[in-house]
């Protein structure tokens, strides 16, 4: 199986002289088609950074991030936007969502940006709303819904361009324990469902549970990482508490 995502010993500085802080130190990974897996750690230890990076928001001061074989940190700034919008699908805490559309018009934005034809528009919307249990919401905007259908909406644009990559940036973290279990099902379908490959950042040890690698990250390095294996999800949630008491951070117990 080829590899998907290769971060290459990865360094990102922030500020200058003696002013310079270091957000990550020599991050190396890979990531294979169809991986679900969950970055966590205390605040401060780089996850957001990391995340950054990878989503081309933010460029590493050093190291490499390769997708598909393809060095994003070296992508002129044009064709990086080009990059971002066809190869990666994002979900953010806070939706994203306009309001002013409604959650079809919200999720085939990404292909009115790509400027699809109508008819495959339509065909793909059909598609991913019926596997996310949205078709009946298509017509109403965003305050008519749940947080949890709001953030399956954002789920459905995300996956609607079939992006080689999907990260989540803390993505339960505007939800109540039940839709955020609720979310993390929905992961965990487009996972194994739909073959997505998704890179989570999350702080709370439940929904972490719900991956299938959590990489730990302390001081901008990688400090440890656990595979689920045969595990279950409730064997799995202790051993990140376990893990997370000793790394010395802060979990969500919820």
């Amino acid at each position: 199986m080829n590899t998907l995502l290769e971060i290459k010993n990865v360094t990102k500085y922030y500020g200058s002289g003696d002013a310079v802080s270091k957000a990550l130190c020599g991050v190396s990974f890979t990531m294979e088609p169809g991986e679900f897996t969950a970055v966590m750690g205390a605040s401060g230890s780089g996850k957001s950074t990391l995340l950054n990076v990878i989503a081309t928001i933010d460029r590493p001061s050093s190291g490499s991030i390769l997708l598909e074989g393809q060095d994003v940190a070296e992508l002129p700034e044009q064709a990086l936007a080009a990059f971002r919008r066809d190869r990666l699908g994002f979900i953010f805490q806070e939706y994203n969502l306009l309001d002013t559309l409604t959650v079809a018009e919200n999720i085939v934005l990404p292909l009115n940006l790509q400027k699809r034809p109508v008819r495959e528009t339509q065909e793909k919307l059909r598609a991913v709303a019926a596997s996310l249990e949205l078709t009946e919401q298509l017509s109403k905007f965003p305050r008519q819904l749940s947080g949890g259908q709001r953030q399956r909406a954002a789920c459905a644009r995300a996956l609607i361009t079939q992006p080689a990559l999907i990260l989540a940036d803390e993505p339960t973290g505007a939800l109540d324990s039940a839709n955020s279990k609720g979310l993390m099902q929905t992961f965990v379908r487009m996972n194994r469902d739909l073959g997505s490959t998704i890179l989570m950042v999350t702080h709370d040890a439940m929904m972490g549970s719900y991956a299938s690698r959590i990489l730990f990250l302390k001081d901008g390095q990688i400090w440890n990482e656990l595979y689920r294996g045969d595990r279950s999800r409730q064997d799995m949630y202790h051993e990140i508490l376990n893990t997370m008491a000793v790394l010395g951070g802060e979990a969500d117990v919820r």
